[in-house]
C-alpha cells in the first residue's frame, strides 16, 4: 500500500475531509512519527504494535564475494514488533503463541 492509497482510504473511511485535508492529516501523522523516532523515542500504537529505534555497535562483517573482512559502521535501526491483536488478525487460525490451539488431546 502506498501513501497515496492510505490517503484515499482515510478520505473514504473518515468522511468530512476533502482529499487535500486527508492528505494533510496523513502527512502530519507520518511527520510526527518521523520526528519522534529521530529523537530515539518509541512509538506504541495500541492494537497495532511498537516501533523502536535500536542502536547497533560497529562490527566486522565479510564481503560476500571475496570473504575479506570489512568494518560495518555503528548505526541506528528501526524495528517493529506487532501487537498480539495484529498477530491474531494476521493468523486467525492460531489461538495461542505456540500455535497448538485450544483443541487439546482426547
Amino acid at each position: 500500500m502506498t501513501k497515496a492509497e492510505i490517503i484515499d482510504a482515510v478520505y473514504e473511511k473518515v468522511g468530512g475531509f476533502s482529499k487535500k485535508e486527508a492528505a494533510e492529516v496523513v502527512e502530519a501523522v507520518f511527520d510526527t512519527m518521523k520526528d519522534v523516532l529521530a529523537e530515539g523515542e518509541k512509538i506504541k500504537i495500541s492494537g497495532f504494535g511498537n516501533f523502536v529505534v535500536r542502536s547497533k555497535k560497529e562490527r566486522i562483517g565479510r564481503n560476500p564475494q571475496t570473504g575479506a573482512p570489512i568494518p560495518i559502521s555503528a548505526r541506528r535501526v528501526l524495528t517493529f514488533k506487532p501487537s498480539q491483536v495484529l498477530k491474531t488478525v494476521l493468523n486467525p487460525d492460531r489461538t495461542d503463541e505456540d500455535g497448538v490451539g485450544s483443541h487439546g488431546s482426547i
